[in-house]
């Protein structure tokens, strides 16, 4: 029910943005009744609608408005980038005298490959420590479909979207609003990429997707934060950690409330609280771990391996290239005691 009300929302909006002046004909004569026709067509307002073309003054406004006019000049290739590759087998369709169109699909693989290039040096550089499933589900957080769905729709991308549902089959998934919408970052990145340079396309997507602000702690679950932390604190040769409760308050009432902070020695690793001893030292530990692999690299010190390339991607342009300095792996997994494992 929720996507259908997506979907009419989408086709209001579509409707909303063709202007009669940019129609060769309006009202169409599909939509006209010939009494003295022996036979006629339904007309349908969504198919209609569907099959009309963004004016150019749309795609050009939306070009300039997401900061790509001096780079992307030509309307054709913004409506190209909008086109899902359902669209134009359903335009072949209904119009099958036209060229056939040309779709997203080539540049939003590229641009699907570049996004996933660029969040992930940026989140290992950024999060040295990260174990490598986290590592996987924060690239997805920054530049997933979802992510990039939710980054069309603030570039006011909704209206220019041209894809088609095609009939649900067992062999294919269905196809929804939210994944068409997601082709449209793609595919503009790769026409960064294609019309200026690599340096140029990582400013892109840091613009639009790593400027943004992921919380990772909900990704880094653990079964034993006890044996972790314990496993962990060995394996960096400190001493044992030891739980201490910190504060209490109401220990004789039915709402007690106790603080516990874990040391490894004289350095405090962690703190947390709960309505049990145990629910607070479980906290405790979970916070210590999340410590040590959430650490983050100050952004002034951050350093990227694409920082090595130069603004036209000279190899020999002899302009000058920030110098690459490789940061420190960290201890990247936790082996035990973490969520959905074993061992």
């Amino acid at each position: 029910m929720v996507q259908a009300v997506k979907s009419l929302a989408s086709k209001a909006a579509q409707i909303a943005s063709t202007s009669a002046s940019s129609l060769r004909q309006f009202p169409p004569k599909e939509s006209l009744f010939n009494a003295s026709s022996s036979s006629h067509t339904f007309f349908s307002p969504e198919t209609w609608a569907n099959l009309q073309k963004p004016p150019e003054s749309s795609l050009t406004t939306f070009s300039h408005r997401i900061g790509l006019g001096n780079i992307v000049k030509n309307p054709d290739e913004i409506r190209q980038a909008c086109t899902h590759p359902s669209y134009p087998p359903f335009y072949a369709t209904h119009n099958a005298g036209e060229p056939t169109l040309s779709s997203n699909a080539n540049l939003s693989t590229l641009g699907n490959s570049l996004l996933g290039l660029f969040a992930t040096e940026y989140v290992r550089a950024t999060y040295p420590h990260l174990p490598t499933r986290v590592l996987k589900a924060a690239t997805s957080a920054y530049v997933g479909p979802r992510t990039c769905a939710t980054v069309a729709r603030e570039m006011g991308a909704g209206p220019l979207l041209r894809w088609n549902r095609p009939p649900p089959t067992s062999l294919t998934e269905p196809i929804t609003i939210n994944d068409a919408l997601a082709t449209i970052p793609r595919a503009l990145t790769a026409l960064v990429y294609q019309h200026r340079s690599l340096f140029t396309a990582r400013k892109f997507a840091h613009s639009f997707f790593l400027s943004r602000e992921v919380d990772l702690r909900p990704l880094l679950k653990f079964r034993d934060p006890k044996m972790a932390l314990s496993l962990t604190v060995s394996k960096f040769q400190r001493e044992r950690p030891i739980s201490r409760l910190l504060k209490e308050t109401g220990r004789l009432s039915n709402s007690p409330i106790f603080v516990v902070g874990i040391y490894s020695g004289s350095d405090k690793l962690g703190e947390g609280f709960g309505s049990s001893l145990k629910m607070a030292e479980y906290r405790a530990a979970e916070d210590s771990l999340h410590r040590l692999y959430l650490t983050r690299t100050p952004s002034d010190m951050l350093c990227l391996p694409s920082d090595a390339f130069s603004e036209s991607d000279g190899f020999d342009s002899g302009e000058a290239v920030t110098p690459y300095v490789p940061g420190e792996l960290g201890e990247v997994e936790v082996i035990y005691a973490s969520k959905d494992r074993h061992t």
